[in-house]
């Protein structure tokens, strides 16, 4: 699959994820979905992302979730859209071993989730 074909899946998912949230009373805003190599790089130097980045490819975006109009900030409210989205095949940063990232949404490729 292209990057191209990954990336139009990836929208396709992120759709699907928000239909998702709202139909389970939850709303989300665009956190950040695209970074550039230059903000990838600055990220992993002071230790808060990884230089390749899989938002730098489309591939990723963080969400702020909100229930009740409260905005949540602790990753495991974000456990139920990290479930879903794992069953329409993507990754979930909720899941990373190192800093768990529950806002975090991806798709693999070359390897990163």
């Amino acid at each position: 699959m292209t990057l191209s074909e990954k990336q139009q899946r990836f929208t396709s998912m992120i759709a699907l994820l928000i239909q998702y949230a709202n139909a389970n009373g939850m709303q989300l805003t665009f956190g950040e979905a695209y970074r550039t190599p230059e903000q990838a790089a600055l990220n992993a130097k002071k230790g808060s992302g990884i230089t390749n980045s899989l938002h730098t490819q489309r591939l990723a975006v963080d969400f702020n979730l909100f229930i009740k109009g409260q905005y949540q900030t602790d990753s495991g409210a974000y456990l139920p859209l990290g479930e879903y989205w794992e069953t329409l095949g993507g990754s979930w940063g909720g899941r990373f071993k190192s800093r768990p990232d529950g806002n975090h949404f991806s798709l693999e490729h070359n390897g990163i989730r």
